[in-house]
Formats: C-alpha cells, structure tokens, sequence
C-alpha cells in the first residue's frame, strides 16, 4: 500500500491519500480548505492515474472535513464516518465564525455510517474501522494489519492524545479506548495521526505521558 501525505494550512492538519497496485484509492481527512489544496488532491489522483473510491472521514471536526465538498463535486462520493459525529456537520459555519473566519458551504450528508469492525476494501486492500470515542463520540480509526499501521486522526499522536473538552468529548473515555482498541496493537504498528509526526504503538507505549 502506498501512502501519500498531504499537510494542510487552514489549520494544520495531515491528510493521507492511499492506494495500492489496483489503482484504487481512499482519501482519508480530506482538510483541504484553499484551492490550491483541493487542486493538489485533484492533481495527485489524476497523474498516478488513480480511481477515488471512498471519502473516509476519522471524525467530523471543521479541520477535518473542509474538501469534503471539493470531493463530492468533483468525484460524487459522500463523506463515510461515524454516525455520531453527524451532528457536527450541521454546525460547520459556526465553528468557523468561532475561529474568527467565513465557511458557507453546504456539507454533503454522509454516504455510509461506518461502525466498530467494518471492513473497507480498495483494490486489494482492507482497513478495519476500529470506533475510539473520547475526542468525538463517532471518532474512527482506520487500521491496515497487511501494512502495519493506523490512521488515527486526532485520537493519539507523538508523545499526546486528543482534546477531549469539545462537544461529545470524555477524557476517560478517550484514554480507556486507546489503551483497549490500541495499545493491543503489535508495537511496530505505525500511526499516522491527524496532526503533527507519524509515531508508533510501541513508543506511544512506553513514552506517552497520558498513559505513565
């Protein structure tokens, strides 16, 4: 599986492009705010010649679902997530006003709940949803086991878990599904998180002060 990381300004943030030798693709996280961001996904699908085939969204966070619909006009897929965060996506141009900034467009309705356990396939490739509540109550993280690693959005990341004061947030809630749904993880285990560097289960493990 190959990996493509895309890191977004608006409010900095990862987005991740896989894909393997189907041609197939995901995009998971789709923060691309600026045109030239939505431009650059557009662009990367179109020279390696690749076939969009979902909109995985880990949660539904402003940051996290700003090209979502870039995506739905341009490849007619709706946004896939966590049912429970649905609420969110009503609430987008307000929270952009909180941050002092203009966002009116009208977010696509999700096209599929995805629950604890589903399997998403492209091409030859599987991610398993794993549903990790704390950060938002639909919080999803999407793990490959053929390619050792997990797309984590802002559940955990290098030496840090997230936020958990937001609406539907629980700290306890968040540090307990970590530890049962993640840290059972193999410690190779890569994790790729919504924000800042890729780190691993094993480190997380061993240095992450939430967890000492």
């Amino acid at each position: 599986m190959k990996i493509k990381k895309f890191e977004f300004n608006m409010f900095p943030v990862n987005c991740y492009i896989l894909s393997d030798e189907s041609g197939e693709a995901v995009v998971i996280d789709p923060g691309c705010f600026y045109p030239e961001e939505k431009q650059r996904l557009k662009d990367y699908l179109s020279e390696n010649n690749l076939t969009l085939k979902h909109v995985l969204c880990t949660h539904l966070h402003l940051d996290h679902i700003f090209g979502n619909p870039y995506l739905f006009q341009e490849y007619g897929l709706r946004p896939e997530g966590g049912q429970q965060d649905e609420f969110w996506l009503d609430q987008a141009s307000a929270m952009a006003r909180n941050f002092g900034f203009r966002y009116e467009e009208n977010q696509p309705a999700l096209g599929r709940y995805i629950i604890e356990g589903d399997t998403i396939t492209f091409g030859n490739t599987q991610l398993k949803a794993l549903h990790v509540p704390g950060h938002s109550p639909g919080s999803i993280v999407f793990y490959c086991e053929e390619a050792a690693c997990l797309f984590a959005g802002d559940v955990l990341f290098q030496g840090s878990i997230g936020r958990a004061d937001l609406a539907g947030g629980n700290f306890d809630e968040l540090r307990e599904g970590i530890c049962s749904h993640l840290f059972t993880l193999p410690a190779e285990t890569r994790v790729y998180p919504g924000h800042g560097p890729s780190t691993t289960i094993g480190y997380e493990k061993a240095n992450n002060p939430f967890f000492r």
